[in-house]
């Protein structure tokens, strides 16, 4: 049965119909106006690595000395450590090496005394005597023993602004990390890494061995094996550890 209407109500009823459709597509266009946090955000963007990166850079090597204020004479394994701190001057840094000896303290004359014993095991341990610079730093407090130090630049892989908490730890709904996170550790593996330049690019592959090349040629031409051998026996088997 259609049921009469009037041309009111008729155009009552389109406008409602054209406002429930403008809704829906105002709804719409303010669920595509607004992406979500995902489209803005990728997995590099919570890695630490690129947070607190190792930077390859010129920094201080130090050795500090503890000198007693009665100490005139240098032990020998002090010694040895001075001359290898020198040889390692001489490979990783340029040859000099500073000599930092404390003024002002309650050890400065035993300081001052074996001076010429570190500059003896420095040029032992390879450094030129042009090489090794003497100086000298202000210590306020004159009941203190200061160390003597020694100091060489070289190259070293350093991770600034660790310990920096811009904010404190409290769980966001982004579950993302705390700032510091992961400082330490990358510290850390930039003080292990003996040569700086490794985490730049990878070290070039060492001279083949003949010997071994013309055996495992030999072998493959002849159809023998020439993987390695794995016998089996005493001490050979698999830990059943696991297994229990």
């Amino acid at each position: 049965m259609n049921t009469l209407l009037s041309p009111t109500l008729k155009c009552v009823r389109k406008l409602r119909e054209a406002s429930v459709v403008l809704g829906t597509v105002a709804m719409l266009g303010a669920c595509q106006s607004q992406p979500s946090y995902v489209e803005h955000q990728s997995i590099a963007d919570f890695d630490y690595r690129k947070r607190h990166p190792i930077v390859i850079t010129e920094a201080p090597e130090n050795f500090d000395i503890p000198i007693a204020g009665e100490t005139r004479n240098l032990n020998g394994s002090m010694k040895t450590a001075i001359a290898a701190f020198g040889k390692q001057a001489d490979i990783d840094g340029n040859g000099f090496v500073e000599v930092l000896t404390p003024s002002g303290s309650a050890n400065e004359i035993a300081a001052k005394t074996v001076s010429p014993q570190i500059r003896a095991a420095l040029k032992k341990g390879g450094v030129a005597a042009d090489h090794i610079v003497m100086r000298s730093y202000a210590i306020s407090d004159m009941v203190a023993s200061a160390p003597v130090r020694l100091s060489f630049m070289r190259i070293k892989g350093v991770v600034r602004d660790c310990g920096n908490w811009p904010e404190a730890m409290v769980g966001d709904s982004q579950n993302a990390d705390y700032y510091n996170f992961g400082c330490a550790s990358q510290s850390n593996l930039a003080a292990m890494v003996d040569n700086p330049s490794d985490l730049l690019r990878p070290r070039p592959l060492g001279p083949g061995d003949p010997a071994r090349t013309n055996v495992i040629l030999t072998n493959n031409r002849s159809g023998a094996v020439t993987a390695g051998e794995y016998k089996t026996g005493v001490g050979a088997s698999v830990s059943t550890v696991g297994q229990n």
